[in-house]
């Protein structure tokens, strides 16, 4: 199957043809780092991931999904994909680069967030959530790590490797995100496989990321390694506490977000956009980014951790930079050519304008499978990741 959808394209993209300029970021499953590419002089973000790596971590099943998933996407408010490739270690994934930070960054440099910037992202992330409905897509990891800025300020949803693809009138069952931002209904004792859930838990998600861009802190204490009882009891226990300088609207609109109810929790585009706090919304120049952010990134600086290359420089065994005189030099050893698989690159048509902010992320994401579904054990997963191409 991975041979004809390669053999469907008639170009081929690789390592190759892109130079790389520095590290900037790291996850659970990657790193990152700004490309550019030699022909077009185009700037990319391009994100590589340890193909032996992923088979002992098991991690290949979510990185494959993560691809099926963010090829057949564009939209003005994700970071959109644009190559995959691989060779006999890596395989990559090219993205937009945006080089604004994520929303984490800002928040640790102590960055004040306006009501009306927030309104303004949260519009435009119900915009994207809107159209993850359309392709039945539920992301499961919103939280301001993996929400990241183009240089004008406006904000793009990244990071896809643990979202879930529903069907029509089905639920999801498996467990999966970051706790701090995950819905109550995914905590719930089940006996058995989980009764399910659908698109809900992305708003829920985007109120607690929206109330901690407003207050610097979240309404729920509670870290990855909360246990999911404990989680529970907080959610009946506490109430969230908003503070007195907010506008009345604004929380409203964050208790309607931050319900445990779901019945009562706004789950959708249109229902947003029904509120009166968001009657004035001109939802055609927030799609066309006609409406200017209160926060603008500042162009002077990469704004991302500096460590990122530091350790990708001195502490990597196979630094990304040094690897085509490392494989080349494997090559001759061995006597043979070498030649790197590769994947086509993305169909975008007449696209053209590059989307710039920085491609960071700092993942603390758990996905815990449906216990009705079987897992693929070591050897199927290895043989996927090491011999097949980077792509479905």
């Amino acid at each position: 199957i991975l041979k004809i959808f390669f053999s469907s394209f008639l170009f081929t993209v690789n390592f190759d043809h892109f130079q790389i300029l520095r590290a900037i970021g790291k996850g659970s499953f990657g790193k990152v780092c700004i490309v550019q590419k030699k022909d077009t002089k185009k700037m990319y973000a391009m994100k590589y991931m340890n193909k032996l790596k992923c088979v002992e971590r098991n991690e290949v099943r979510n990185v494959l999904k993560e691809l099926q998933i963010m090829k057949n996407l564009e939209h003005p408010f994700l970071v959109n994909f644009w190559y995959s490739f691989q060779d006999e270690e890596d395989m990559f994934m090219v993205v937009d680069l945006l080089l604004g930070g994520d929303l984490r960054y800002h928040l640790q440099q102590n960055v004040h967030f306006s009501e009306k910037t927030v309104k303004l992202y949260i519009s435009e992330l119900a915009l994207a959530l809107g159209y993850l409905r359309t392709k039945r897509i539920i992301h499961r990891d919103i939280k301001p790590d993996n929400i990241l800025l183009d240089e004008h300020g406006h904000v793009h949803l990244t990071d896809f490797n643990i979202a879930a693809i529903v069907k029509e009138d089905l639920k999801a069952t498996s467990i999966a995100g970051t706790k701090p931002y995950m819905a109550p209904e995914l905590f719930q004792p089940s006996e058995g496989s989980h009764p399910g859930y659908s698109f809900y838990v992305d708003w829920w998600s985007l109120g607690i990321t929206a109330y901690e861009l407003l207050r610097g802190q979240r309404p729920f204490i509670m870290r990855s390694s909360t246990p999911a009882n404990e989680i529970l009891q907080t959610f009946h226990k506490v109430h969230p506490t908003y503070p007195l300088a907010w506008s009345l609207e604004i929380k409203s609109l964050l208790r309607k977000l931050v319900c445990i109810d779901v019945e009562q929790r706004i789950s959708c585009l249109a229902e947003l956009q029904d509120l009166d706090y968001m009657s004035d919304v001109n939802w055609d120049a927030v799609l066309s980014k006609q409406l200017p952010p209160g926060f603008i990134p500042n162009r002077r600086r990469l704004n991302c951790d500096p460590t990122f290359e530091l350790e990708e420089m001195i502490l990597e065994s196979k630094p990304l930079h040094k690897k085509k005189k490392r494989l080349a030099k494997k090559t001759k050893d061995q006597g043979s050519d070498g030649s790197p698989q590769v994947t086509p690159p993305a169909n975008r048509g007449g696209r053209t304008a590059l989307r710039c902010c920085c491609y960071t992320h700092r993942p603390t994401s758990v996905c815990v499978p449906p216990r009705s579904v079987p897992q693929p054990g070591p050897a199927a997963t290895g043989l996927l990741a090491l011999h097949c191409c980077f792509s479905l």
